[in-house]
């Protein structure tokens, strides 16, 4: 057993400790493994190559950040604050439990992919998120625009990570199943399903929370302002 290309591991954790670029850190990691598990160079090129064209996730990644940059130089990220300002009502809760609930009803369906931190948190959710938070208390301080962020980030996160175990499709679901049928008890992905729909909406409503908790803290720092 040849263990020497698990220095390509080492590679990423030190890649990662140093917070070099991912992406080179994952190739470089990929070139040592290769290399020191004896690949010539040019079948370790074209390994790598094949696996970058066959990998639609990586292509869709590489189309998306490129025109959010450009989005993002044309003022996509001043548009989207500039509006949520002008909406008087749309309070910074409302509006991250409303991209919470069609972040989670679209994974639901298995539309993963439609939102996510690149698409949508970064270039929107979080600028409009900012302006709502700027309306609460306009002497908003660094710490609070990144909690803000930050609930933003999560939102995201719980609002996938909890939809798409709803999904039939879902490969988490079709894992479960084929687990227990391995034991000899026969599971309908329809009811694994189901069963996660309680759990589902239990983060929902503790992710609301959470949100106006953080609308009611920035509500207390203005009115602390104010009283000084």
């Amino acid at each position: 057993m040849n263990y020497w290309p698990l220095l390509g591991v080492a590679v990423v954790v030190i890649g990662f400790a140093v917070r070099a670029n991912p992406a080179l850190v994952v190739v470089i990691a990929g070139i040592v493994s290769g290399l020191l598990a004896g690949l010539p160079i040019p079948d370790l090129l074209a390994l790598i190559g094949n696996k970058f064209v066959t990998s639609r996730n990586l292509l869709v990644l590489l189309l998306t950040l490129p025109t959010i940059g450009l989005l993002e130089r044309a003022g996509l990220r001043e548009h989207a604050q500039a509006f949520i300002a002008r909406m008087r009502r749309f309070t910074l809760a409302r509006l991250l439990i409303a991209y919470l609930a069609v972040r989670q009803g679209l994974s639901m369906l298995g539309l993963i992919g439609i939102a996510g931190h690149p698409q949508t948190v970064r270039p929107l959710l979080a600028p409009m998120a900012e302006a709502a938070a700027e309306k609460i208390d306009p002497q908003l301080d660094a710490e609070d625009r990144d909690r803000v962020k930050a609930l933003c980030a999560a939102t995201d996160n719980i609002g996938l990570f909890f939809g798409e175990d709803v999904f039939i499709a879902f490969g988490a679901v079709l894992l479960i199943q084929g687990f227990y049928a391995q034991h000899g008890i026969s599971l309908d992905p329809r009811d694994i399903s189901l069963w996660a729909l309680p759990t589902a909406l239990a983060a929902f409503a503790i992710q609301s929370l959470r949100a106006l908790r953080l609308q009611r803290r920035l509500r207390g720092k203005r009115d602390s302002h104010a009283a000084d």
